[in-house]
């Protein structure tokens, strides 16, 4: 039993590793729209849409969060913790939800993901500026966590079937 642990164990440590170097990779690509800050793909997330379907709801948190509070440190700093937690709880929490009704795929659920991490983020800077006019925002953020959560959700998928052996 001790070594069925140890290699999920092991596993879950190498997807938060993959999801930090996703992370990083992600800093040194130049802005999708300079126009609209911080516009990302969230390639990390691949990582936790596929913890998620393979392990579940707890170990897709962990990695999650891992990954979040490594690559603030390493190539971060407090705000940028701050805003990638707000979107990480609130997109879990969605993606969480919608796996549990065993209604959505994965590319469904990373939809989802996506626009709630905007949302968090959004909401986290409406508290932050102490302005609402900043939801605004989100019309164009929902629109892009839409299309990379697509993108995330069917590299997850291929992940899941390639990997189905692992």
């Amino acid at each position: 039993m001790n070594h069925m642990k140890t290699k999920k164990l092991t596993f879950l440590a190498l997807c938060s590793c993959l999801a930090l170097i996703f992370s990083y990779v992600e800093t040194m690509i130049p802005p999708i729209y300079p126009a609209v800050p911080g516009i990302k793909m969230g390639l990390a997330n691949i990582m936790t849409v596929f913890v998620l379907f393979k392990y579940g709801a707890s170990c897709a948190c962990i990695v999650s969060f891992v990954r979040i509070t490594l690559a603030a440190m390493l190539f971060g700093n407090p705000w940028s913790l701050a805003y990638s937690a707000a979107g990480a709880v609130l997109s879990l929490a969605v993606m969480i939800l919608l796996k549990k009704t065993n209604k959505f795929s994965s590319v469904g659920i990373s939809i989802a993901g996506g626009v709630f991490h905007n949302a968090g983020q959004i909401l986290l800077a409406m508290l932050v500026l102490e302005t609402k006019e900043i939801g605004f925002y989100m019309a164009i953020l929902a629109v892009t966590g839409m299309v990379s959560g697509v993108l995330i959700g069917l590299a997850a998928a291929f992940m899941l079937k390639f990997l189905k052996r692992v």
